[in-house]
């Protein structure tokens, strides 16, 4: 996030540290784009998380001071943009863990669609983003659409996809692109503190929680009305031993 080590491209990178897995795009000479290939790899790391109990969150980020991400490789839009990148950004969607996007630098194209997939993104100061869908003659898939329209909506989903605007990073903030705006060298500390406000929440009831807030903004209305996760939380000997915990300490 404040990466200062050489430049390697290569595909999505995967590491753990503590109760976060982080996931790294690499190719920073090329704006950190994704290749049609780095599907494959990406949907391989979300794997391999779900496998590690001990993981609370799941940081995406970028490489370099530069670009988070530009997106899906332009050259290969036309031959090689498939179902199965929209599949990937809808599994992001719905991964079970709370997802932070750490949004080291500008924000392009399939990437901002990406960022939106996650429950946070922390942006830094001086950063920009566009979807330049309607410059190239594309019509940007529906899920993607759905995802705007809901966490930013109508208005500026037209203002983005209509007119190919470029915003600034306080513009981001402010329409709801970003959940929190900080200084280049603050992002560290500020994914970090999400990493540990995470931690001391009860990870089953953030999980539950997390997929009722998305069926909620879905308009799953059924799943939105259940009353099973809040239930079995009142009955838990989790929540005992930490109100319990909580009461003692006064």
């Amino acid at each position: 996030m404040n990466d200062t080590s050489p430049l390697i491209d290569g595909p999505p990178a995967l590491d753990f540290a503590g109760t976060a897995a982080t996931i790294t795009f690499r190719r920073p000479r090329e704006h950190n784009r994704i290749d049609p290939d780095d599907i494959g790899v990406v949907r391989g790391h979300l794997e391999a998380i779900a496998k590690r109990p001990e993981v609370r969150a799941v940081v995406l980020t970028g490489t370099g001071g530069t670009t988070f991400s530009s997106g899906f490789t332009l050259g290969a839009i036309v031959e090689r943009l498939d179902r199965s990148f929209e599949d990937l950004l809808d599994a992001i969607e719905r991964c079970p863990l709370p997802t932070l996007c750490a949004i080291n630098g500008s924000v392009y194209g399939g990437a901002t669609d990406l960022a939106l997939c996650c429950d946070f993104r922390i942006g830094v100061q001086g950063s920009r983003m566009f979807m330049p869908a309607a410059r190239f003659g594309l019509h940007y898939h529906p899920g993607g659409l759905r995802r705007f329209v809901t966490q930013i909506g109508p208005a500026e989903t037209k203002r983005l996809f209509l007119t190919a605007q470029t915003i600034d990073a306080e513009t981001m903030l402010r329409i709801g692109f970003l959940t929190d705006l900080v200084a280049r060298e603050a992002l560290g500390s500020r994914v970090n503190d999400y990493i540990v406000a995470l931690g001391k929440c009860e990870p089953g009831v953030v999980q539950s929680m997390k997929k009722q807030i998305n069926a909620i903004a879905a308009g799953d209305h059924e799943a939105a009305s259940s009353r099973q996760d809040y239930d079995d939380s009142l009955r838990s000997d989790e929540l005992r031993r930490r109100v319990a915990a909580l009461v003692e300490r006064g």
